[in-house]
């Protein structure tokens, strides 16, 4: 009890620190890790079903497709293997999966790693009615840490999934430094499948963060009320508006909080002051080009070994694989 409470403030002061550093630079922002509270995934799931974020369809249109053909390729001699997925949220698309997997016989263990303990904890709830056969070990933490320790067992292949283009919210040296760290904790023969948002229609990319409905902009003014409860801060998310952006040249859709007025908020004693139309900066959902996609994956250590995309092709999931 005494270790959970111990790991609980290491946590929260983590938080603070960050907040009071992204809060303090010449451009505001709040790392979007941030978002995922109890009422951040609650809204997060909310926002995978909306008509306009057409990512969850695409993805799950490609894993509906393509079931069969994954799991050969993820285990062509019907050895057993490690299906490692980061971030796994409610695993929605990954059930197609791993119900293809189980109906083949294809012995596995799936390792679904989040930061978020409440998303695992539905996670395993909901796989341990619909799949009681499934081998599943939730782990809460960081990603590198548990290739780590997979990286070990040589006698199973690795298969990571990272799904959702949540590669999107890396800026491009970030994005090559996360793979490039994935590529050196994988063995050869392991294989990264990795979903990407490809560059489309503007106006259809904008839509997807900021939906007539408000869910969005909701998910966005969740996390000012997050600072409200975690860390005592005073923010009026009324006088903040969402406002996302899309440059179709870097593929970067932007999000940001503008403050409606010229306001000072308190956190932890220490009081930040917001200019009006002074923006907090929240998220970054980049795009791609197959291109850009192929090129990241060499200079990561990878060969990619197939493209599978959407009917619209609005999607793209990529399975790279690292060579001996």
């Amino acid at each position: 009890m005494f270790d959970t409470i111990e790991k609980e403030v290491v946590k929260n002061k983590k938080f603070l620190s960050d907040v009071k550093k992204g809060l303090s630079g010449d451009i505001k922002s709040i790392s979007s890790k941030y978002f995922y509270d109890k009422t951040g995934d609650e809204i997060f799931q909310r926002i995978m079903h909306m008509e306009e974020y057409y990512l969850t369809n695409a993805e799950f249109n490609i894993f509906e497709t393509y079931k069969l053909e994954l799991a050969k390729i993820f285990s062509p001699d019907q050895k057993p293997f490690n299906l490692i997925e980061f971030g796994a949220g409610d695993g929605l698309k990954t059930k197609v999966l791993l119900e293809e997997l189980l109906a083949q016989e294809i012995p596995f263990d799936y390792v679904p790693v989040d930061i978020s303990q409440n998303a695992l904890d539905q996670l395993h709830g909901s796989l341990d009615k619909e799949m009681p056969s499934l081998s599943f070990r939730g782990i809460q933490g960081d990603y590198f840490e548990v290739l780590n320790q997979l990286k070990e067992d040589n006698n199973k292949r690795n298969v990571v999934l990272f799904l959702g283009s949540n590669i999107g919210n890396f800026t491009d040296q970030e994005a090559e430094t996360f793979t490039s760290n994935i590529s050196d904790k994988l063995n050869p023969g392991d294989l990264l499948l990795i979903g990407v948002d490809l560059k489309k229609d503007p106006r259809k990319i904008l839509l997807a963060y900021n939906d007539p409905n408000g869910i969005t902009a909701e998910f966005n003014y969740n996390l000012l009320r997050r600072l409200n409860r975690e860390l005592g801060a005073n923010f009026d998310p009324s006088t903040f508006e969402h406002y996302p952006t899309y440059d179709p040249v870097t593929g970067e859709c932007k999000s940001s909080l503008l403050s409606k007025k010229d306001q000072e908020v308190t956190i932890d004693e220490e009081v930040y002051h917001f200019t009006e139309w002074e923006p907090i900066h929240t998220e970054i959902s980049r795009k791609y080009s197959i291109k850009q996609l192929h090129n990241m994956a060499v200079n990561s250590g990878f060969e990619v070994k197939l493209d599978l995309l959407d009917s619209n092709q609005y999607f793209v999931d990529s399975i790279w694989e690292i060579k001996g």
